[in-house]
């Protein structure tokens, strides 16, 4: 339990070079500066990282903050230094371990089993991967592909030299695997979740966002919330936590997002790293004030959900796409297992990974689903989604910029004179299927999103824009079409803000500080029995306005809340 909060325990990582060289007084200045901004409730204590930390330091560290009731974990960083006997020469990216290398195999599992013989519990910071090609991994890989060589390597070695090894010696002791935020190369680099669940006791997830635009992977904010998500649902309950620093965050503002999102998708532990760069940082001191506000926020709210996007164990394409969407205010929540129990799920190229999506998909669609492709999706299996039968449009390879939107049917209108944005076009057989939403300039337009019914259900496709980025740039109009598709009878229309939301009824709006920095003026949609709309935060209540809306030929009564967004703020909101 939390000695500072309700919902969530505030974790603190001390590498190693930080811990050889704390002193008792430099010790206790650092610990009143954290407790009094964040708020310690734990620290993980690093005992490797490029160097071994003597264990008489450990354990003065160690003793010094349990006495002000801190739990302490171990730490481990998979980093090479000076192992006798290790070959030389080898080129390794961020000079992770070469686990064909019979010295840094010893050296790792030494590592490990002085750790457990310190700690109860231990998690491995995200170099635990690698990207050796040296000579020997050459031959060890054979004929395999990398990544089936890495994979298999790295369940090796997370039985026989990590895990085995440190319950050997602590049979109490508790491996968690944490790793970092790019779930969409895990596969490159020998991580194996699929695998690493049946070993280690638990996992933890990078949720770092840092400066989107600049930053190497240029990461949507809403990372820090979709991979907790992923990572709590592939392992059942079992995702420790979430983990940020204040690197190239260039705003406090920024960084504090980056815990909003991670306490948002209910992370156990939020952790902080690290101890060293926290300590007189102006990013830290309003961390406690916010918090707290969202401890209270968060207080008997329910489970996180949202739209099942589906991104199976070793995925990638059209990576981070869903959370763009989640940029815009839809609901996003990932999985690594097929959903078919979902009333409606949303599919990137990312799910063909998945050897038997299209089965899955034409049976979920026939029994009653309504399910999202995307272009890119549909660009890789056009032909056998036609064959199969559900539907019948393909991609020309021809582009439109489109500066014109057109909504059709029940909310129909037409949107001039936007920034262009270039589109594929996607034809289809005019009443076989019906586009819900057109996009064009001049006297051409391609539907951007289509619908067709097969089955019980129905299949819509998403026109994706070759620069993903460009989403941002649709019309509020046009995303309101996407959105009533995937969210159903619940929607909040408008973009610049994200939703998230919790079963039971309750959802958290919150806008980010980021260009344009201005208010947003949302309108909630339901046609749930409602006739206000609780601000969980601050009590008030909304007066909602009853809306008639006709749509696939039937009347339906909506209530409508109006709600001005703040950059900065969140709230929580219920409706009554």
């Amino acid at each position: 339990m939390s000695a500072h909060y309700k919902n969530f325990k505030t974790v603190v990582y001390l590498p190693a070079w930080e811990a050889a060289r704390l002193t008792k007084e430099k010790l206790e200045k650092d610990y009143a500066f954290l407790e009094k901004y964040i708020g310690l409730d734990k620290v993980y204590l690093e005992t490797y990282r490029d160097r071994d930390v003597p264990e008489e330091r450990l354990r003065l560290i160690k003793d010094f903050l349990e006495e002000k009731g801190v739990e302490v974990s171990g730490g481990i960083t998979t980093t090479s230094g000076d192992f006798e006997g290790a070959e030389g020469g080898k080129r390794r990216l961020f000079n992770t371990l070469c686990y064909s290398d019979p010295a840094m195999r010893e050296r790792i599992k030494k590592i490990s089993e002085y750790t457990a013989g310190i700690f109860d519990e231990i998690i491995l910071d995200d170099f635990y991967f690698t990207n050796c090609s040296c000579e020997r991994c050459i031959q060890a890989k054979g004929d395999r592909d990398w990544v089936t060589f890495r994979r298999e390597l790295m369940k090796d070695v997370s039985e026989n030299l990590i895990v085995g090894p440190a319950k050997k010696i602590n049979p109490k002791a508790k491996l968690i695997v944490k790793y970092p935020n790019w779930r969409e190369s895990y596969h490159f680099t020998g991580y194996v979740p699929e695998e690493q669940e049946k070993i280690f006791d638990a996992t933890y997830i990078g949720t770092e966002t840092r400066s989107p635009a600049y930053t190497d992977q240029h990461l949507p904010e809403y990372l820090s919330y979709m991979l907790v998500r992923y990572m709590d649902n592939a392992w059942q309950g079992r995702c420790g936590g979430g983990w940020f620093d204040p690197y190239q965050c260039w705003s406090s503002d920024r960084y504090l997002e980056q815990a909003y999102l991670t306490a948002f998708a209910q992370a156990k532990e939020l952790m902080h790293f690290q101890w060293g760069d926290l300590i007189e940082n102006r990013f830290v001191t309003a961390m406690g004030m916010q918090l707290k506000k969202i401890d209270e926020m968060m207080e008997g709210t329910g489970k996180a959900c949202g739209i099942p996007v589906y991104l199976p164990y070793a995925s990638c394409g059209e990576n981070h796409l869903e959370m763009r969407l989640g940029m815009l205010g839809f609901p996003m929540e990932a999985v690594n297992r097929f959903p078919g129990d979902a009333p409606k799920l949303f599919l990137t190229k990312s799910a063909l990974a998945d050897k038997e999506i299209l089965g899955k998909l034409e049976k979920y669609v026939r029994d009653g689903g309504d399910a999202v492709i995307t272009t890119g999706f549909l660009a890789e299996v056009q032909d056998e989604l036609k064959r199969i039968g559900l539907t019948e449009a393909r991609l020309t390879g021809k582009k439109y910029t489109v500066t014109r939107y057109h909504v059709t049917g029940d909310y129909a209108g037409y949107l001039e004179q936007n920034e262009g944005i270039v589109f594929p076009e996607l034809l289809h057989g005019n009443n076989e299927s019906w586009s819900l939403l057109n996009g064009g300039e001049g006297d051409l337009h391609t539907s951007l999103l289509l619908r067709s019914t097969y089955g019980k259900g129905r299949l819509y496709i998403l026109s994706i824009p070759d620069h993903d980025s460009d989403l941002y740039k649709l019309p509020r109009e046009a995303v309101d079409v996407c959105k009533r598709v995937l969210t159903g009878d619940d929607y909040v229309s408008g973009t610049g803000f994200s939703s998230f939301i919790y079963d039971d009824g309750s959802f958290i709006l919150y806008r980010y500080v980021k260009a344009p920095l201005r208010t947003e003026r949302v309108s909630v949609h339901t046609r749930k029995k409602a006739q206000t709309l609780l601000d969980v935060t601050s009590g008030e209540r909304i007066p909602a306005t009853k809306k008639i809306v006709h749509e696939d030929f039937e009347r339906h009564e909506e209530m409508v809340a109006e709600l001005i967004l703040t950059p900065g703020e969140f709230r929580r909101y219920r409706w009554e």
